[in-house]
Formats: C-alpha cells, sequence, structure tokens
C-alpha cells in the first residue's frame, strides 16, 4: 500500500517522503515540514492513532508543525468507533481500506484548500511564521502565545522585517498615539516580544535601533 501510494502520488505531482515506522515518520516531519501526512493504522512501532497524538502534542527539542493536516487511512474492519478515536487524537480526517485512489486525492485537496494561506494571510520571516486568519505564531514550528498587542506589533514588524519602523511609527499605527510624550509602552513590549521569539541557538528577533526605532530581522 504504501509505494502504491508513493508511485502514484508522486506521478500527481506531489513531494512524496515515505516511513516505515512511527519514529521515522517523525524525523521526516521535523526535517521536511511536510504540508499534510498519511497514516497508516498500524505501524511497528506504534498505532496510527498514537503517531496522530504525538505529531500534535509535540515533544521537547522537536520543532514539526504540529497543526499539520493528517489523514489517517483505516483497517477494513474500522467501524465508527475506529473514527471517533481517530478524531479525538487529532486527525483531520479518516478513511477506511479498501479505498479508492481517487478519492484519496480529492480529499487530500480538499484539505489542502482549507489549511493552505491565501495569498497575503501568511507571513514569514526567518523561522517566525503569523498566520494572520488564526492569529497563530510559530518558531521553528513552535507555537508561541504572545499578548494582543504583542501580536499586532510582530504583524507590523514582519510585514517588512529589515526595515526600521520609527517609534512614532509603531506607536501611532498599533496603539493608536497622535501624540507621544514620554513613554515605555513601546520599548517594553518589544522586550517582552524579543523574549517570547527567542530560540537557544537562533539569531535574536527585534532588533533595538537606537534613537530611531525596531526591526524584526538583523543584517
Amino acid at each position: 500500500m504504501r509505494g502504491f501510494l508513493e508511485r502514484h502520488l508522486t506521478h500527481d505531482g506531489f513531494d512524496v517522503y515515505g516511513a516505515t515506522a512511527g519514529g521515522e515518520a517523525l524525523e521526516i516531519a521535523e526535517r521536511e515540514q511536510p504540508e499534510l501526512v498519511l497514516v497508516g493504522s498500524a505501524l511497528p512501532d506504534a498505532s496510527g492513532h498514537e503517531l496522530c497524538r504525538r505529531l500534535r502534542e509535540g515533544e521537547p527539542g522537536r520543532s514539526w508543525n504540529r497543526d499539520v493536516p493528517v489523514i489517517l487511512l483505516g483497517e477494513t474492519e474500522s467501524d465508527s468507533v475506529d473514527r471517533v478515536r481517530a478524531f479525538a487524537r487529532g486527525c483531520d480526517d479518516f478513511l477506511a481500506k479498501p479505498f479508492d485512489y481517487e478519492e484519496l486525492v480529492a480529499r487530500i485537496h480538499a484539505i489542502l484548500r482549507r489549511t493552505q494561506p491565501r495569498r497575503g494571510d501568511r507571513l514569514q520571516a526567518g523561522e517566525i511564521v503569523v498566520d494572520q486568519p488564526t492569529r497563530r505564531v510559530s518558531v521553528r514550528g513552535e507555537r508561541v502565545a504572545l499578548a494582543s498587542k504583542e501580536y499586532e506589533l510582530l504583524v507590523k514588524l514582519a510585514s517588512e522585517p529589515l526595515r526600521v519602523f520609527a517609534k512614532e511609527e509603531l506607536l501611532r499605527e498599533v496603539w493608536g498615539f497622535r501624540s507621544f510624550g514620554r513613554t515605555r509602552t513601546l520599548d517594553s513590549h518589544a522586550s517582552r516580544l524579543r523574549r517570547k521569539l527567542a530560540r537557544p541557538g537562533a539569531a535574536e528577533y527585534v532588533i533595538n535601533e537606537w534613537g530611531v526605532g525596531y526591526r524584526l530581522l538583523g543584517d
């Protein structure tokens, strides 16, 4: 089955990475950052349900995309309980064997249409990804929780990550200030945002150009 799917999906224009076991699949998910995962129900070292759970929950030190869409391919004898358990563990779709290949491809395309961002909806700067419709922020595939103004500041900086935005411009467009006076609002938010985006061994984000303003990426 895996060989059949690899061969035909490749022929239909997909870049396919095959794995024979759950551990190998997780390594590929981290290394290749796929747009969708097909999981068999029975693997040598894990069930399909278990692999789906691990993909969703993530693991310390691992950086795969925990929101990657997953289609679970169930066994012939799969019933409604198997489907419910699969969805409870985070799969996006469930298809029991034997299935029609063309139906599988149609479901793959349907999921990708729903999950892939429209042009302008996704901002990427270095290893930072901002999905604007869902307001999800990730660094190296790891979700980052931001407060409302921290998120708005990041979106502004990520729109032109190498540009230095003047403090007055950021205060006006992110906070709506009309007169500025003496305020530490921007500096305190920028500092918190920098700490939340920081990752060991990674470049520093949110660069302070003293006396001018901020930019997201260094040279």
